[in-house]
């Protein structure tokens, strides 16, 4: 069976020129961090002049927004991938850890480049506005979580959501952020992670 393909429009093919730019930029923000981003490069790797980059991304907060949007288009499309409908709290955790695991696994320029965004938000107002949104839904995903842990049973009912969000995502970020030679594995680190809030137990 044949299918009429419409032809794409200018729409479309400006949301692929903005996620080629994107995906540029990513990568040398991998390569060179965000004091080597410069858009000659990115117009270079994308294949098109400095005109047509400034006509997408006419400013750099709206280049950094641009892979910001990128980064949680991923991280997304990431979730929607292990489907959380009705699973327990503790099952959704393990999803994110899986999820978490995948991302180091498989996307490591992903980690070099939300890192780096991250750092540079903590002294530039502008990069900051930009990423804390981004950061602060990761951590309410995991308030969410604990908060649905409490009620079915699957966590200590003691638990503040908050602060065990903070604990779990500040322990995943320094994962991330390794650079000295202190190390243990991811499974080390998410068991521990497990342990602190599971229930214990009953009987």
């Amino acid at each position: 069976m044949t299918l009429d393909i419409p032809p794409t429009s200018k729409r479309e093919s400006g949301e692929d020129r903005r996620i080629a730019i994107a995906l540029a930029a990513r990568a040398i923000i991998a390569e060179k961090g965000l004091e080597g981003l410069r858009t000659r490069d990115i117009a270079a790797r994308v294949g098109i002049n400095i005109a047509t980059l400034h006509y997408h991304v006419p400013s750099k907060e709206a280049l950094i927004t641009l892979v910001a949007e990128s980064i949680r288009a991923d991280f997304r499309a990431q979730a929607l991938r292990h489907d959380r409908t009705g699973k327990t709290a503790l099952e959704m955790l393990h999803l994110e850890f899986d999820d978490f695991r995948e991302t180091v696994a498989d996307m490591p320029e992903l980690i070099i480049v939300l890192t780096e965004m991250v750092e540079r938000a903590r002294r530039d107002p502008a990069i900051a506005s930009i990423m804390t949104p981004l950061y602060d839904f990761w951590r309410l995903q995991f308030v969410e979580i604990f908060r649905l842990g409490v009620e079915d049973g699957s966590f200590r009912r003691d638990i503040d959501p908050s602060a065990a969000a903070l604990i779990t995502t500040g322990a995943l970020s320094d994962y991330w952020r390794q650079w000295t030679s202190f190390r243990a594995s991811i499974d080390q680190v998410l068991g521990e992670l497990e342990r602190a809030f599971i229930a214990p137990p009953k009987g």
